[in-house]
C-alpha cells in the first residue's frame, strides 16, 4: 500500500464518520460560509445518501478544510448532489460550501509488538523447537471498550493531550499532502 493510498484511507475514514444525515430541506438550506474555503480535494469525495418523507437526497461531501468551533472539530466542504421527491423524480441540485462535526469511529493503538527469532531448548532429554514468533497486540478505544480504552490511554499517557485545534491543523496538514499528489 502507497504512501498516498494509506493516507487517503485516513482521511476517508474520518470523513466517513461524519454521520451526515438529511432532513428535509436541511441541506439545501445549508449556509455558506462567508470567507472562501481552500479546494477540496476531489480524491476524497464521500458518497452522501438520505431520505425523507417527502425525498431523498443523492451525492457527495469533498473536504476542503477542518476548523475547531467550541472545541469540536469540523469539516467544511463541498456538498454536492440531487434532491429527489417522494417519487424519485428530481426536484433540484444542490452545490454548497457546509460545515460538518466529524467524529471518529474507532481509534487503535498498538499496546504490544514483539518479536522472538527461533528457539531450540535442550532441557534432559527434552528437546522444544520453536520457529519465529511474532506476538502483537493492539487496543480498539471506542465507547464501552473498557480495557481498550485503559491501554490506549496508558500507552499515550506520555504523548500530550491533543486539542481539537491540533487535530484540525494536522488533517489540514494531510489535505495539503493529498492535495499536492
Amino acid at each position: 500500500m502507497t504512501h498516498r493510498q494509506r493516507l487517503s484511507m485516513i482521511v476517508a475514514a474520518l470523513v466517513a464518520a461524519l454521520g451526515l444525515s438529511f432532513t428535509g430541506a436541511g441541506v439545501a438550506s445549508a449556509a455558506p460560509r462567508a470567507a472562501a474555503a481552500p479546494s477540496p480535494v476531489a480524491a476524497l469525495a464521500t458518497p452522501i445518501t438520505g431520505t425523507a418523507d417527502n425525498g431523498s437526497f443523492a451525492g457527495t461531501f469533498t473536504p476542503s478544510q477542518f476548523t475547531t468551533q467550541n472545541g469540536n472539530v469540523l469539516a467544511t466542504g463541498l456538498l454536492t448532489g440531487t434532491v429527489s421527491d417522494s417519487s424519485g423524480a428530481p426536484i433540484g441540485t444542490v452545490s454548497r460550501t457546509v460545515s460538518m462535526p466529524v467524529t471518529v469511529a474507532a481509534v487503535t493503538c498498538q499496546v504490544l509488538n514483539l518479536v522472538l527469532g527461533p528457539l531450540h531448548l535442550d532441557l534432559l532429554g527434552l528437546v522444544v523447537d520453536l520457529n519465529q514468533v511474532h506476538l502483537v497486540i493492539t487496543a480498539v478505544q471506542a465507547a464501552g471498550n473498557l480495557l481498550g480504552n485503559l491501554l490506549c490511554a496508558i500507552t499515550h499517557l506520555l504523548d500530550g493531550t491533543p486539542t481539537a485545534g491540533g487535530l484540525a491543523a494536522l488533517l489540514n496538514a494531510i489535505l495539503a499532502l493529498l492535495g499536492q499528489l
